[in-house]
């Protein structure tokens, strides 16, 4: 099981579920997150404390038990894991391995269609989803202003909106923005979809719930990859 130091997790704790809410555990397929493009872990912890462990469509089965005071312990074929409440939501599971500062994640498939296939992905959809200080309404064609840190302020502006036409895309809708320290980027919406996303050098069409996130995430994208 891979595990990540992820520093997102004791920010976003007074969002969590609680993990002892097992039904919101039970029956879903966990997608461990870790070399997914090669090997594809899906848990699924039945109500009768067995755990399936489906490892590209072969099967291990093992066991799990709540041990109560937010903790899990994981049995299967190999390893045991005592696991600890690190954060919870009906998309993604971050446990602590104890003892440890790092965290196995698990993503919804249920929820999620192949959309968060990356720990980058899920850091982004949970900091879009989380600690966005303000939510705007619109977000279109006027400046935002949103705190970032203690020093810093957020803001866009979309300074061009274009409709466009793609052979493989179809019809969409560009919307050039352009961030308050200079950065700019493209958003799209398709129009059979209604999705939002933007394009990701490595990864292709990154989707998000709505245009504020996808904004965001873009900015966070291109903080990390572009330089001013």
């Amino acid at each position: 099981m891979k595990t990540f130091i992820a520093d997102i997790i004791p920010k976003i704790q007074q969002f969590s579920q609680r993990l002892d809410d097992l039904t919101k555990l039970t029956n879903q397929h966990w997608v461990s997150l870790g070399e997914i493009n090669q090997t594809k872990r899906v848990f699924i912890f039945r109500a009768n404390n067995q755990l399936l462990i489906s490892e590209n469509g072969i099967v291990e089965k093992g066991s799990w038990e709540y041990l109560g005071n937010q903790s899990l312990l994981l049995d299967t074929k190999s390893q045991s894991y005592l696991l600890k409440h690190g954060f919870f939501d009906e998309n993604v599971i971050a446990l602590k391995l104890d003892s440890t500062d790092s965290y196995a994640f698990f993503v919804n498939e249920t929820k999620n269609h192949g959309e968060l296939n990356t720990i980058e992905d899920v850091l982004i959809f949970l900091e879009t989803r989380y600690l966005k200080r303000q939510k705007t309404t619109d977000g279109i064609d006027t400046n935002r202003g949103e705190t970032i840190d203690d020093n810093h302020e957020y803001n866009y502006k979309v300074f061009d909106r274009k409709e466009k036409f793609d052979v493989l895309w179809g019809n969409y809708t560009q919307f050039d923005i352009r961030y308050h320290d200079g950065r700019s980027g493209e958003v799209f919406k398709g129009s059979s979809s209604g999705k939002h996303f933007f394009m990701h050098l490595v990864y292709g069409k990154k989707y998000f719930d709505d245009f504020e996130q996808t904004v965001w995430a873009l900015y966070l994208y291109l903080k990390k990859y572009k330089k001013e």
